[in-house]
């Protein structure tokens, strides 16, 4: 079975200046990502794991080819732009990875460098459940989510506030069970992506795999990026430690 770990990130950031090569905890933000690949790699060695990173930014894929067998992919200017969609950015890394090593992929699985709070068990669980589904396209990673729509999420519509789903719940326990997408890990089929996907993880047959809840953060802003070094500085010494001793002992 081929496997191929995408890992994806643009030059610069709006929120947080070149967050993706940024210093986080002592490293590069990128290399706990990386880390956690490299384990998932050499944990399911009777696999064939390629891994690749795809980015615009030169400085970037010069920190992520330092790893051993990582792979560098120039990203073409079209797909690097503020509004680019991710999947087109993972289905260029697939054609490119299946060229330069003429193999096909059975599945991909993409990484988002800004959520470094993840196990190896948490991508292994996602693995495990979308090659045991053979109808499903994509297994995407969630939390149980903090705020519900069915009861206490509202928005502002025609001049009045009401909720977002309209519902009879007076106890946040009686409404149906709601998750964020934590953006962590997506596991495709790799006839799905190509064929299937254009957009979003939505544009195929989708099932969960749910994550410990560390707070969900999007780091767009300075804050956000602190915030995420006083969680993982927390983090990292207990559920998290075997990635934080993998990157740290790659010095």
């Amino acid at each position: 079975m081929d496997i191929l770990v995408t890992v994806c990130g643009r030059a610069g950031s709006k929120g947080v200046k070149n967050k993706n090569i940024r210093e986080f905890l002592g490293n590069p933000l990128i290399n706990y990502t990386l880390g956690a690949a490299k384990l998932f790699a050499n944990k399911n060695d009777k696999y064939n794991v390629d891994i690749c990173v795809n980015s615009d930014s030169k400085e970037l894929l010069e920190i992520a080819t330092s790893f051993d067998g990582v792979i560098g992919i120039e990203r073409p200017a079209c797909l690097a732009q503020d509004n680019s969609p991710k999947i087109p950015v993972i289905q260029h890394s697939l054609k490119y990875m299946e060229e330069k090593l003429n193999k096909v992929y059975d599945y991909v699985i993409d990484l988002d460098i800004t959520s470094p709070l993840r196990t190896v068990e948490d991508i292994q669980n996602a693995f495990i459940k979308i090659i045991d589904h053979s109808d499903i396209d994509v297994v995407f990673s969630v939390v149980e989510s903090r705020r519900n729509p069915y009861f206490n999420m509202v928005e502002e519509k025609d001049g009045d506030i009401r909720k977002i789903k309209e519902s009879n719940f007076v106890a946040r326990q009686q409404a149906p069970k709601v998750y964020d997408m934590n953006a962590s890990i997506y596991c495709y089929m790799r006839n799905s992506l190509l064929n299937k996907f254009e957009r979003t993880p939505f544009d195929g047959k989708c099932d969960i795999v749910l994550m410990k809840d560390t707070a969900v953060l999007d780091i767009d802003s300075e804050e956000d990026f602190e915030l995420m070094e006083i969680l993982s500085r927390y983090f990292f010494m207990s559920e998290y430690k075997e990635i934080y001793d993998y990157v740290k002992n790659l010095k």
